[in-house]
């Protein structure tokens, strides 16, 4: 039987084989590019920062209309000693009862009267006589429990922000804007001027200063402003306002 050439065996599917292998090849090469494009590439700026909210106007400041909403003004502390005004009162009373005191207490009637608030309290513009007294102690209980003083200069003025009360004369000046709140009270909002200081300034300028207080109608032509828990010397002081005209 005559003998085959021999030849070597190359199997028929080889360059089947070979385009499949380079085309996988290509796409891994491809894969890995686009992969290494997504890792360099910085991902997006974030969003910009919502615009701030909008601060209340001072007090005095002039806006055109008067200004109703107080409690959009009024700080943290001063809030709080708002609402524990009843507790100012209790326990100034209490202690100028209990202790001596500088001036004539009895006297003053419904001036210290926590009840003696009528309806009808805004005032109107115009000059006033004025004098501060100062109820309970915040010392020990050697300290004066009270302290009438004598009368000073006051005025209420319209403003573009509504009522504006200004102690004019004494070694403490406060000054501020009323508030209308209801029939009987009008919360102030102000600060406090010492000594030789000029005007006070505006109400959240300088919190040591401010002043929270409630004006309130306790007679015919007879006002007081109640300011609960002062930064020094007492716990409840008033103001008690009468027209310049009135003796």
């Amino acid at each position: 039987m005559p003998r085959m050439p021999n030849r070597s065996f190359r199997p028929a599917f080889q360059p089947c084989f070979l385009k499949a292998k380079s085309a996988a090849l290509v796409g891994l090469a491809l894969a890995s590019a686009s992969l290494a494009a997504c890792a360099t590439t910085p991902p997006p700026p974030p969003p910009p920062p919502p615009p701030p909210m909008a601060v209340p106007a001072a007090p005095d400041a002039p806006v055109g209309a008067v200004l109703d909403d107080w409690r959009g003004v009024i700080t943290a502390a001063d809030r709080d000693r708002y609402q524990r005004r009843a507790a100012a009162w209790t326990l100034a009373l209490e202690q100028a009862r209990r202790q001596q005191g500088s001036g004539d207490l009895a006297g003053l009637g419904a001036l210290i009267d926590p009840d003696a608030a009528r309806p009808g309290v805004s005032p109107a513009p115009g000059a006033y006589r004025c004098r501060t007294i100062k109820l309970g102690s915040q010392g020990d209980e050697g300290g004066l429990g009270y302290v009438v003083y004598g009368w000073f200069a006051c005025r209420i003025e319209q403003t573009a922000g509504g009522l504006k009360l200004v102690k004019q004369t004494g070694s403490q000046r406060p000054a501020g804007l009323l508030f209308p709140e209801n029939d009987r009270e009008m919360v102030f909002l102000g600060s406090m001027a010492l000594a030789s200081e000029p005007s006070a300034r505006s109400y959240g300028q300088r919190p040591e200063r401010d002043m929270v207080g409630v004006l309130e109608r306790i007679g015919d032509r007879r006002w007081r402003l109640v300011t609960p828990w002062p930064t020094t010397e007492s716990n409840l002081d008033l103001l008690e306002l009468v027209p310049a005209t009135a003796r």
